[in-house]
């Protein structure tokens, strides 16, 4: 797929990132794969928090199982 952008950048930041080849389109890509990674490990994370947060008893090993196919099946769709 290919998307056109235009960037509005301070004179100093294109330069630095033209140098750095920040702008290459593989570059953009790799920065913007790293980029959902890491909201993906955040959003685990923050999940985590809340579900340590609960007062309610710890899932069984079956509840668990049922939980993840679910969550498997949701994702593959």
């Amino acid at each position: 797929m290919t998307l056109d952008l235009k960037l509005d950048l301070p004179e100093n930041v294109f330069k630095e990132a033209k140098e750095a080849g920040l702008l290459q389109p593989a570059e953009i890509e790799r920065l913007l794969r790293e980029e959902l990674r890491r909201r993906r490990v955040d959003e685990l994370f923050a999940t985590a928090d809340k579900l340590a947060a609960l007062e309610s008893p710890p899932l069984t090993e079956e509840e668990l199982e049922a939980e993840i196919a679910a969550a498997r099946e949701a994702r593959a769709r």
